[in-house]
């Protein structure tokens, strides 16, 4: 066997064999190193782990609903990011870095268009559903200066529709909340925030302008209380700061029904309809742009439905909101609406402070059709008093278009109140003019006592039968309409006397 001897002689093999088992014991030695790492890792895994009898440091959920963390990891964060927050506001972030996050909103609005965007001051009124899509879509677009008024906190059932609401932030003023997420992502935004409630008296300091003296350039009305939401359309018009308002979300479930339009349009949403209404009568008609919805309600559709008869017996129902004239009833809401309204609603304000051109459905314009039906009310009029004895020269009665206008539209919905058609319409008494209704105290005038609450809704072939029978001939509605139709006037004729005594 020389040449066994040969090759464990041989100085190459030696060496190879040598390499052979160090490589053998480095790999043995690698994979025992990882074994171990991995045993002692899942040994601190399990020890971490506490006993169902130990104390542990997972989050609990307090009464209210919020999760109150055991540490300060959370607070910690909401400092950190804050402070980054500061420090972009005083310009210490790169502006390369802030066009980067704009890129796509600056090819589309251009240069000019996003300069003027992060240089605007926007209002939101309300930051709840809708008022938190919008703000968040503005802050994320570029929008420099955000003012926000709400005087509510951020519930467990504000959940399904708050932009940026998570567990932790219940219990806390909505527009911190909106702030303090906002700001991690958007840390250069200037944010005003307000936790209170908008009202009439207090516009003009809420509504004022920022520090450095800038105006407005829009203000966003996300109010659900009818009452806080025409006093705000009414000071944005009175002192002509541009507004766009959203009407109701709640009870719609169909996106391809809601439209961006003037408030004159808006005529199948109630919460549209009952502030044109109260606006109607503090004299603004139109000119204010809404987000609203065309849908109808039907069967197997939500619905506000009528408090329950326990809750009555609790007492005296407003002492039940949480504030006086506030519902007390669970509008249903579909989390998605407020979300798709509120987005409508940041797109409009976007494209407006942009100048980048746009189109919605125009105002529906029907004052000519109104100049007609006031003049044939004035004709009525004149013939019943030259019928009844009375000289009809220099008659004039305490009706104007745009009264015309609100009846027509607001009271009996564009319809009669007769038959329900929706074509020739005209205004009448509803019942025979009683005792002298004609005020002669100053000379020279004859003042027809005509009030809006006796006129009723109806086509030109019924006002001229109305005319003879009812008018001049002198029978009661009752002998001349079906039962039906005559409790359908007069509840219409209650609801408006009611409306307006209560509006006073």
């Amino acid at each position: 066997m020389s040449w066994v001897s040969d090759i464990a002689g041989s100085h190459r093999v030696q060496l190879a064999v040598t390499a052979v088992l160090s490589g053998c014991l480095a790999a043995s030695a690698v994979i025992g190193l990882q074994e171990a790492r991995k045993q002692y890792n899942e040994y601190d895994l399990k020890e971490s782990i506490p006993g169902l009898d130990q104390p542990h440091h997972v989050e609990q959920i307090n009464d209210f609903g919020g999760a109150v963390p055991e540490d300060n990891a959370d607070a910690t964060e909401a400092d950190r990011s804050a402070a980054l927050a500061r420090r972009a506001r005083l310009g210490d972030y790169d502006e390369g870095l802030i066009l980067e996050q704009l890129a796509r909103n600056r090819v589309f609005l251009k240069d000019e268009g996003l300069a003027k965007l992060r240089k605007a001051f926007v209002v939101v009124v309300g930051c709840g559903g809708v008022g938190s899509h919008a703000t968040a879509a503005l802050a994320r677009s570029g929008c420099g200066k955000l003012r926000l008024i709400d005087f509510d906190q951020v519930t467990l059932s504000s959940l399904n529709r708050h932009a940026v609401a998570t567990l932790a932030d219940v219990g806390t003023p909505k527009v911190l909340c909106l702030r303090k997420r906002l700001e991690q992502v958007t840390p250069w935004t200037h944010f005003d925030c307000r936790n209170e409630l908008f009202s009439e008296q207090v516009a003009a300091t809420q509504l004022s302008a920022w520090k450095d003296g800038q105006k407005p350039d829009y203000v966003i009305d996300a109010i659900d209380n009818i009452e806080s939401k025409v006093a705000l359309l009414k000071y944005c018009h009175d002192n002509k700061l541009p507004v766009i308002s959203s009407m109701g979300a709640g009870c719609k479930s169909d996106p391809t029904r809601v439209f961006i339009g003037d408030i004159s349009a808006s005529t199948e949403d109630p919460l549209s309809r009952s502030t044109r209404r109260q606006l109607r009568l503090l004299g603004v008609k139109d000119g204010i742009p809404v987000v609203y919805s065309s849908e109808k309600t039907g069967p197997g559709k939500a619905q506000l439905l009528p408090l329950p008869e326990d809750e009555f017996q609790k007492g005296a129902v407003g002492e039940l909101g949480v504030l006086p004239e506030f519902r007390v009833r669970i509008l249903p809401v579909l989390g998605t609406m407020p979300a798709v309204f509120g987005l409508c609603v940041a797109n409009h304000v976007m494209l407006e402070i942009s100048g980048y051109p746009h189109e919605y459905l125009q105002s529906k314009s029907r004052d000519k059709m109104y100049d007609g039906i006031l003049a044939q009310l004035q004709g009525l009029e004149e013939r019943v008093a030259k019928h009844h004895g009375c000289d009809p020269v220099g008659l004039r009665i305490p009706v104007t278009t745009d009264d015309v206008g609100y009846l027509i539209e607001e009271t009996y919905h564009g319809r009669s109140a007769i038959s329900g058609l929706a074509s020739r319409l005209a205004l009448a008494r509803w019942r025979k003019p009683e005792g002298d209704w004609v005020d002669r105290t100053t000379p020279g005038q004859k003042a027809d006592e005509l009030r809006l609450d006796s006129l009723v809704c109806m086509t030109k072939d019924e006002m001229v039968r109305h005319e003879k029978e009812v008018l001049k001939e002198g029978k009661a509605p009752e002998e001349v309409y079906d039962k039906s139709v005559v409790e359908r006037v007069e509840r219409r004729l209650m609801e408006e006397t009611a409306f307006r005594y209560s509006s006073r």
